[in-house]
């Protein structure tokens, strides 16, 4: 049994939430993927590898609460509680994982991060910086795109005050060669467009869509055959769930890389937010709503403060 210091927040918490995971589970259900904080109490079997009081990390459908069951061999020992570590456990491994199943990253291919300074794009621009290959992100802000350039990023473009499709046109009329992308809609096919010969788009999300009632853009797809065969282009899809068997390893590269001090975990609490920081599961929604008006500088993380009169 642990007790839930911090929580992150995801872009996908909308979906499930809305059924589309899995729609045979009907509300009420327990909602939230990750969390961190300390072992309270142990079954059995778990009492070997741990003590009451270690700190941890889980991901684990329904870790939106003040406590939670965990199976021990779902938990991941960390050398301590700190929302640092949170980042690593949905984003972190997703940017891992699949820029090395699906990016074949190596030195000086062009590689475009959509949403760059968001909860998993900060991570894929640093792990494909640490490939040495030159890093586009696109963001929101002047001062998302300041902190891009502090975490390596070579060519920031802010969607709002510069045209993405001409920038790539006239900086990079060969195409880029790997595409990280979790918006959907237009900016995918901007990024489809954008292409090399032989590129790779990995979609790991599309959150342009996520609050429509029917979850999907359209995207022009009629001309996807002829556009990935022009250019022996391909698009894969990446889901975390499939590439479990890769997690723990992925995690412990992270972990390592992270205490190294060669990787940046941006936490961002809500500090910014009109009603301040994010704290208790009260403040959840106003976190996601953060999210959502793409107001987030890394990843959103809500505390949950110990209680004195623990309900235990």
């Amino acid at each position: 049994l642990f007790s839930s210091r911090f929580v992150g927040i995801n872009a996908s918490d909308i979906n499930y939430s809305a059924g589309r995971y899995d729609a045979s589970v009907k509300p009420p259900f327990d909602i939230g993927f990750e969390g961190v904080g300390d072992v309270v109490a142990l079954g059995l079997s778990a009492s070997a590898d741990y003590t009451v009081g270690q700190a941890v990390a889980y991901v684990k459908a329904g870790s939106f609460a003040e406590y939670t069951v965990v199976p021990a061999k779902q938990a991941v020992p960390l050398p301590s509680v700190k929302p640092e570590f949170l980042t690593l456990m949905v984003s972190g491994a997703t940017a891992y994982i699949s820029l090395k199943e699906l990016g074949e990253l190596s030195e000086g291919k062009k590689v475009l991060v959509t949403a760059a300074a968001g909860g998993t794009g900060q991570f894929a621009v640093q792990l494909a910086k640490a490939a040495k290959c030159h890093v586009i992100g696109t963001c929101s802000s002047d001062e998302k795109g300041g902190f891009l350039k502090s975490i390596g990023c070579d060519r920031t473009i802010n969607y709002k005050t510069e045209n993405v499709e001409s920038v790539l046109r006239k900086d990079y009329p060969e195409g880029v060669d790997v595409v990280y992308e979790s918006v959907g809609g237009k900016m995918f096919d901007l990024a489809l467009n954008s292409l090399a010969t032989k590129g790779c788009l990995i979609v790991i999300g599309f959150i342009a869509g996520y609050q429509n009632p029917t979850g999907l853009q359209p995207i022009k797809a009629e001309l996807l055959p002829a556009k990935l065969l022009k250019k022996s282009a391909s698009i894969r899809g990446f889901f975390l769930n499939h590439y479990l068997s890769e997690y723990k390893m992925a995690l412990k590269d992270l972990l390592k890389m992270y205490e190294r001090g060669d990787l940046v975990c941006e936490v961002d609490f809500g500090d910014m937010s009109p009603e301040g920081k994010f704290t208790g599961l009260e403040s959840v929604f106003r976190a996601v709503d953060y999210m959502y008006m793409g107001k987030n500088i890394g990843k959103i993380v809500v505390e949950l403060p110990h209680s004195v009169n623990s309900k235990l």
